[in-house]
């Protein structure tokens, strides 16, 4: 390709650019039944609601004695209310027989209340003729030395939940409580989104497999960009499979892309490379050629932003640019959002997060970020001290830096205009999920 003949592009914000693709995509591509412990993690694909109070039988909320508390009224210790003691009743056992006036039934935590009780007793405050208080069963009365209201100590039915009252909404992100959730509501399998499936490839003449022995020759460089597009993409909860790397010839990428879309295997193409206006940008060439839509072809944001979207068959195709820091910006802003909403999330508010998600903010330590026209991600690390958060960048910050993406956890927000950001200015971040805590 002529870069002289490069047609002009137009760049768009970053929130437009969301917004194009997230009226192409599903909110949740289909619905599929995973066995509860496979389910941590994913999205809810439907209601859970409660099929019977919770709980769904009166039960005591300590160790002690089930009483009907007009019996211990003016209780004290030097004037102890004395009850027959009927029956001990354990979690799981079934009570035998109501409480009568004059009564008490020993009873654990978690156990069902006997008819008649309306309230229980804690064993600290109840003593039974030198024996323990724990054996009053077998001395056969207790002493109960402070008075007690009704419902003390009582979990009613229903306390937590009433039958058909919704508990989680389709579209939650079903963690350990939710999961506990659907455990104690007999869901031993649980409808979840179906997770996205993404082809990856990368495109240049120079990338070699990963495997590629040392030493390289030169101007020939490993395919790095497919595995980290691949491990963010799983971290987004995709399944990602590579078909790369590819020459840059668009006879070699056309009918690899092309398949990859048509074929009902993948959701979504990711590539890296050949977006640029260069002779061997042979993504550029696709783009305007293929028979699919071309949503944009550049976006206002530093690094990436000659990243360029289009659909075709209803599958999108997502091409990053091969500059590693920009490849992960792109993936971070545009991919990801796209790759959760195909799994129940809605999609990004105005400010281009999850509706679900509070803005992120830290001071900026190190130097000075200087601003440009467009929007800035800049690479950086992150660290907690007396309750603050505190951002710096991590490394250099060319868009073609590849060693210093190990350090990076969060994407700095220069904004736009010239200003740019100075040590001690509150700033947006925008965390990278993929990436490992370290401190």
């Amino acid at each position: 390709m002529d870069s002289r003949s490069a047609p002009h592009r137009t760049a768009i914000p970053v929130r437009e650019a969301q917004r194009r693709i997230a009226t192409h995509v599903p909110i949740g591509l289909a619905a599929e039944h995973v066995p509860l412990a496979d389910a941590w993690g994913r999205r809810l694909a439907r209601d859970v609601c409660a099929d019977q109070p919770i709980p769904h039988f009166r039960r005591s909320g300590v160790d002690g004695y089930a009483v009907r508390a007009s019996d211990t009224a003016g209780a004290a210790s030097g004037r102890p209310a004395e009850l027959d003691v009927t029956e001990s009743i354990a979690c799981g056992q079934v009570p035998q027989a109501p409480i009568g006036a004059g009564q008490a039934a020993r009873i654990m935590t978690g156990a069902p209340l006997p008819e008649g009780a309306d309230a229980v007793i804690m064993l600290e405050q109840t003593d039974a003729w030198g024996v323990p208080a724990a054996d009053a069963l077998a001395a056969g009365r207790v002493r109960v030395g402070k008075p007690a209201a009704p419902g003390d100590n009582v979990t009613p039915a229903g306390r937590e939940a009433a039958p058909g009252e919704r508990l989680l909404a389709a579209g939650t992100r079903v963690g350990a409580g939710a999961i506990a959730v659907l455990a104690a509501l007999g869901h031993a399998r649980v409808a979840v989104w179906r997770r996205p499936r993404v082809a990856v490839l990368a495109t240049g003449a120079e990338l070699l497999p990963v495997a590629a022995p040392s030493p390289l020759a030169p101007g020939r460089i490993r395919d790095s960009n497919s595995a980290m597009l691949a491990a963010l993409a799983r971290s987004a909860g995709a399944d990602a499979e590579l078909l790369g790397p590819l020459d840059d010839r668009l006879d070699h990428v056309l009918p690899v892309v092309l398949e990859a879309l048509a074929g009902g295997r993948y959701d979504a193409v990711l590539t890296s490379g050949g977006v640029s206006v260069g002779d061997y940008d042979v993504m550029t060439e696709l783009l305007r050629h293929w028979d699919g839509v071309r949503l944009f072809d550049k976006v206002q944001m530093r690094p990436g932003s000659v990243t360029s979207v289009g659909v075709r068959d209803g599958r999108l195709l997502f091409a990053l640019s091969g500059n590693p820091s920009a490849c992960l910006v792109g993936f971070e802003l545009l991919v990801r959002p796209a790759l959760q909403q195909m799994q129940g999330e809605p999609a990004p508010g105005p400010d281009h997060r999850r509706h679900d998600e509070p803005p992120a903010q830290a001071v900026l330590e190190g130097a000075p970020i200087p601003g440009i026209a467009f929007e800035r991600y800049v690479r950086g690390r992150l660290r907690l001290e007396g309750g603050r958060a505190y951002a710096r960048p991590a490394g250099g910050n060319k868009s073609s830096d590849l060693i210093s993406l190990r350090e990076a956890q969060c994407l700095i927000v220069v904004p736009p205009g010239g200003e740019g950001v100075r040590p001690g200015d509150l700033v947006e971040v925008h965390p990278i999920e993929g990436a490992l805590w370290t401190p």
